[in-house]
């Protein structure tokens, strides 16, 4: 049985994501077939100034019932009208990116694909305030509620309870329906793609799960959903301080560490991995995932990115038949 392609879409025109792209193709053998959804007219001036060279396969978006392979960039060419490799982010780019996602969503929802990476995104551009990020915003496409984002390693992972919300909301968001949902994402991810239920460990809410408030979180809230989970079966531990669960002889007990809220986790995280991890949305009817980092506009054109997020994007990918 033949892989279903990877779906690439290349989102924000002027970022790094193309030039991570290219160096992939040069040192990384891909197995599955990719499509990459992007301006041609991009691509080329791109590759002209990376100087990276390889022929480019134009693909018809409505039909696509023909043998694909990776000797070209099978590419779904979407118009953007530029006549410079890059310039600064602007909202210029805003229906470009739409409709490149669009393309995506509409092959995914007719069976074509089960799997997506999308490149980075300018969120205050495309996204605006519309969505906190693409996590929402692709769940948003697809009619589901219950989501979350899994930033991935293969020795540990996190996930964030509330994503890209300001500090001063994330105790109004911390509850036992979104915390049990979380859990229950995670240990149904890991069952279904890794083939074993994970060790979970939580952090508190509060520095040293203590409050000098009259109402502790940690105490009054997860303490009682650790216990209620235990109960069911769930292999969850904590509540832990965040400042000690990431200490070497800590996290190497657990699979997937749960924080209240997104640099809890995020920041420990990359500084112990730095490109070596992967964003997943959990909750979607198919896989996605992206390189973990922005469009990082200050890089543009200098062809000094690294690009083993987006390798390890498509190593995970190709373990999911």
């Amino acid at each position: 049985m033949s892989l279903k392609p990877i779906l690439i879409v290349a989102g924000e025109p002027n970022s790094i994501f193309l030039e991570i792209f290219f160096k992939t193709l040069k040192y990384k053998k891909i197995k599955s077939p990719i499509i990459l959804i992007a301006s041609h007219k991009l691509l080329k001036l791109q590759m002209k100034v990376l100087k990276f060279k390889k022929k480019i396969n134009l693909l018809d978006k409505n039909n696509l019932n023909y043998k694909l392979d990776n000797k070209t960039i099978n590419l779904i060419d979407e118009n953007y009208n530029t006549n410079k490799a890059f310039q600064k982010i602007s909202n210029n780019s805003e229906k470009y990116v739409e409709n490149c996602f669009k393309i995506a969503v509409n092959l995914i929802k007719s069976g074509y694909s089960n799997r997506l990476i999308n490149g980075p995104v300018s969120k205050k551009h495309f996204l605006k305030k519309k969505f906190p990020g693409i996590t929402e915003y692709l769940a948003n496409k697809f009619n589901i509620k219950n989501i979350g984002m899994l930033i991935y390693n293969k020795s540990l992972a996190v996930c964030p309870v509330t994503t890209h919300v300001p500090i001063k909301y994330v105790s109004k968001k911390i509850n036992k329906k979104t915390i049990v949902q979380k859990i229950n994402l995670i240990n149904k991810f890991y069952k279904k793609n890794l083939n074993f239920e994970p060790k979970i460990a939580i952090t508190g809410l509060n520095p040293h799960c203590e409050s000098t408030d009259t109402f502790n979180e940690d105490s009054k809230i997860l303490i009682p959903i650790i216990k209620y989970m235990k109960k069911n079966h769930y292999k969850v531990y904590g509540p832990f301080p965040a400042d000690t669960i990431f200490l070497k002889k800590n996290r190497k007990k657990y699979n997937v560490i749960l924080g209240m809220y997104h640099d809890q986790v995020l920041t420990p995280l990359k500084t112990l991995y730095e490109y070596d991890a992967i964003n997943l949305t959990l909750g979607l009817p198919f896989i996605r995932v992206s390189p973990d980092h922005g469009p990082n506009e200050s890089m543009l054109g200098k062809n000094l990115s690294n690009p083993l997020s987006l390798i390890q994007a498509i190593n995970f990918l190709e373990k999911i038949k």
